[in-house]
């Protein structure tokens, strides 16, 4: 199985984590203490499923490493399901069996659910990506699309007219999409405005920085390369904490759809 930052053997002092987990409700989980998971499909990569419906959620989330030839050539989904994936650094080749690109770091692609997505390492070393999957929620009259882009490419906006916190929306905002993505930054002493409570539900990986996170009205330090799971109605909010470096997250969340009773 083997752990996903490859530390080995003893420990020096106690044994101890970061990682706090309430099911259906919300999770911190950082690097340390990950386990590698073998996913059929995958090869030449570590892998780690972060969020599952075990968990609470409903959509699934990875972070993997693509070692050299690493990737899923077979397909990545299955029918009725949606695909999306973000490369935190590398170069990835991405496709969905009509069309491909290499993605660099900042890169993303979508994939609606009546395809796979198939996925490569572009480059000899490493490339790490954050990948994600749910079930597509139909909405006659409106059908999502594959799409490829970078945030590079995108305008930021000012989160909630705070000029020191900036959000980037990934996907269009189209009734086809039951879903988006976000990269919310806050530059360090930023914060939310308030406590936010909604119906949403999040994954989120920090890309950089440190701050403090509010789950449940509880805060807790976190870091780039931890994760976090955000259940419906979970109260969250972040501040962003130390001197040079903006606390960034990329996120996914549920939209565009009417609560089945």
């Amino acid at each position: 199985m083997g752990y996903k930052n490859n530390v080995q053997g003893y420990r020096d002092g106690l044994l101890e984590s970061r990682s706090v987990i309430k099911r259906q409700n919300y999770a911190l989980i950082p690097h340390d203490g990950l386990v590698k998971n073998v996913v059929p499909g995958f090869e030449n990569c570590d892998l780690t499923i972060l969020a599952s419906p075990k968990l609470g959620a409903n959509f699934v989330d990875y972070i993997i490493t693509l070692h050299e030839n690493g990737g899923n050539t077979q397909g990545f989904g299955e029918d009725g399901v949606e695909t999306f994936v973000y490369v935190i650094e590398g170069a990835l080749k991405v496709g969905d069996g009509t069309q491909e690109q290499t993605l660099t770091a900042g890169g993303y692609a979508y994939v609606p659910a009546d395809l796979k997505m198939y996925l490569e390492n572009a480059q000899t070393q490493d490339t790490e990506i954050f990948l994600y999957k749910k079930r597509y929620e139909p909405l006659e009259g409106y059908a999502a699309h594959t799409l490829f882009n970078n945030v590079e490419h995108l305008e930021a906006t000012n989160y909630e007219d705070m000029e020191d916190v900036l959000i980037w929306d990934l996907l269009p905002k189209d009734l086809g999409f039951d879903m988006n993505f976000h990269v919310l930054s806050f530059k360090p002493g930023a914060s939310h405005g308030y406590v936010e409570t909604h119906v949403q539900e999040h994954g989120a990986y920090i890309l950089s920085g440190q701050g403090m996170y509010n789950l449940d009205n509880e805060w807790m330090p976190v870091e780039k390369g931890d994760y976090i799971f955000m259940g419906a109605y979970n109260p969250q909010a972040a501040y962003a904490v130390g001197r040079n470096e903006s606390l960034s997250y990329v996120y996914s969340k549920d939209c565009n759809r009417d609560p089945k009773i």
